[in-house]
């Protein structure tokens, strides 16, 4: 399927490691042109470097998206740089543990401004942008927010608004031809996951037994498979799709975990 991204501009935030790398790299092979909007400079740098050696095409900016000014001032630099945005793929964020018991107020603003305020405010910049090319949003989105975890409030709660967020742009912006949908991410295989698997006392053992009650094939999602969804609700072939949260997760959060060991 042509997905009909070729030359499309679309900002990726977090889009250097993880998840987000999985979503540029995807986008790129589809002919697109995705903006890497993360705070560290070499990381970044090095992932342009790997797709343009492919012959393939992106950019990057560096922010701090934890510091309200980063938002508009990367949303300025992809404008003076290509004067248009196609997409924004909201991503950047952590699971940064902040729990009722554990956390305080200044702790738990911190992480969502962490996780749910620059989401807010990449879009609010470039909305004059998006109106004009009638672009698409896709927000990524935690399991966190509808399973709960314990332990991680903050983290929580900025998933819960990123899902009303989603659905509420998507009200917002239909006289604008700008649809709005998130990815709603459960077990997903990552450096990051990999490197707290790793904290703990009995990883293997750990792993294990999370695959084991993730009902399709008893594994991980993988980056790829995040952004294989990422980028046909980024694209036109996605055209009447919109306010909707699509869980990409082996079927983690909606099917009975008696199903992972029949």
């Amino acid at each position: 399927m042509d997905l009909k991204l070729k030359d499309k501009i679309i900002i990726v935030t977090g889009g250097a490691k993880g998840i987000g790398e999985g979503i540029v790299r995807v986008l790129a092979a589809e002919g697109a042109i995705p903006v890497i909007v993360g705070r560290n400079q070499e990381d970044n740098l090095k992932l342009v470097a790997e797709i343009e050696n492919l012959g393939q095409k992106a950019f990057q900016v560096v922010a701090e998206l934890t510091q309200p000014e980063a938002s508009e001032q990367a949303v300025k630099a992809v404008l003076e740089k290509f004067d248009r945005i196609d997409g924004i793929v909201n991503n950047a964020g952590v699971n940064d543990g902040v729990g009722l018991e554990s956390g305080d107020y200044e702790r738990f603003m911190q992480s969502l401004h962490k996780n749910l305020v620059h989401y807010y405010l990449i879009v609010h910049h470039s909305l004059s942008a998006l109106k004009a090319s009638r672009g698409a949003i896709v927000n990524i989105t935690s399991k966190t927010a509808e399973t709960g975890q314990g332990g991680t409030s903050a983290y929580a709660a900025a998933n819960g608004g990123r899902n009303a967020l989603t659905r509420e742009w998507a009200v917002e912006l239909l006289k604008y031809g700008i649809r709005v949908n998130a990815v709603v991410v459960a077990e997903c295989w990552t450096p990051l996951y990999e490197r707290w698997i790793q904290t703990l006392a009995n990883p293997d053992e750990k792993l294990a037994s999370i695959t084991a009650n993730i009902p399709f094939e008893n594994r991980m999602t993988t980056a790829e498979e995040i952004a294989n969804m990422v980028a046909f609700l980024v694209s036109e072939c996605s055209s009447h799709t919109t306010g909707q949260l699509i869980h990409v997760d082996g079927g983690y959060v909606h099917l009975d975990r008696a199903l992972a060991n029949s």
